[in-house]
């Protein structure tokens, strides 16, 4: 579904993933962990083409319609005086483009989605009304509604309670049953363990990946804070030259 070769992605013209390898699967499932600071974030909008490359290629095998992109919390502005419906009905921008009309049928797709994140009646609440577990119910409501192939999670739980934890992890499993591939970034040693079969670790470099459980082991977990903590933002820019042929492919 997704292939990383050499993929360097540069901020100031220092690498926040530096030569990163390997491949997402067709229908995986797998959590992205690492310090902080090491790339995680960065990987996710390179993947959804959100930033340019410094080197190196990302292949994806969807097109852009049928991929989904959930940011963190923290990078969407509240504020937006817009509705709960009308939130989740943004999934269906890909399909429907801007002059597309909203039909029953869409309406209805909205309606089953907020059904199953458990927020049926709350349609036209603005979403500043709404809790941070209630908002992210609603924003996993709008990839519902986009019913697209490859779903990336940036810190999907971070700041709600685990109740809510609880009912979107179950969302998650449910997108893996269907053989959709979802990448999500999390913090949560548990939470990675119990749920996700495949782990990548990062620290700009590739630590560790594959099986979540010859992953995360102390070794490898002990090599990423040592990375972390080494990284030096004023070394020499690392070969500069791969600054002009970085491209994404769809």
């Amino acid at each position: 579904m997704v292939t990383l070769d050499n993929l360097t992605v540069s901020y100031r013209q220092h690498p926040a993933l530096h030569h990163v390898n390997g491949q997402f699967a067709p229908g995986s499932l797998t959590a992205v962990m690492g310090p902080n600071g090491s790339g995680k974030s960065t990987l996710l909008k390179s993947i959804m083409a959100l930033l340019p490359l410094s080197g190196g290629r990302v292949a994806v095998s969807t097109p852009r319609t049928r991929r989904a992109y959930l940011p963190q919390l923290a990078e969407i502005d509240r504020s937006f005086p817009i509705d709960v419906r009308d939130c989740v009905l943004l999934g269906c921008w890909p399909a429907v483009g801007a002059w597309g009309g909203v039909d029953a049928g869409l309406l209805a797709r909205v309606t089953s989605a907020l059904h199953s994140v458990g927020l049926e009646g709350f349609e036209h609440r603005p979403i500043g009304s709404l809790s941070s577990g209630q908002f992210q119910r609603v924003l996993f409501a709008r990839v519902l509604v986009q019913d697209a192939d490859l779903i990336l999670l940036d810190e999907p739980f971070n700041a709600i309670d685990s109740k809510t934890t609880a009912a979107l992890l179950t969302l998650i499993r449910q997108w893996h049953q269907q053989q959709r591939t979802v990448i999500a970034v999390l913090h949560d040693d548990l939470q990675v363990r119990q749920h996700f079969p495949q782990t990548l670790l990062l620290a700009r470099e590739v630590v560790a990946w594959g099986d979540t459980a010859q992953v995360l082991t102390e070794p490898h977990l002990r090599q990423a804070r040592t990375l972390a903590e080494a990284w030096d933002d004023a070394a020499e820019i690392c070969n500069t030259d791969q600054r002009l042929t970085g491209k994404v492919a769809a």
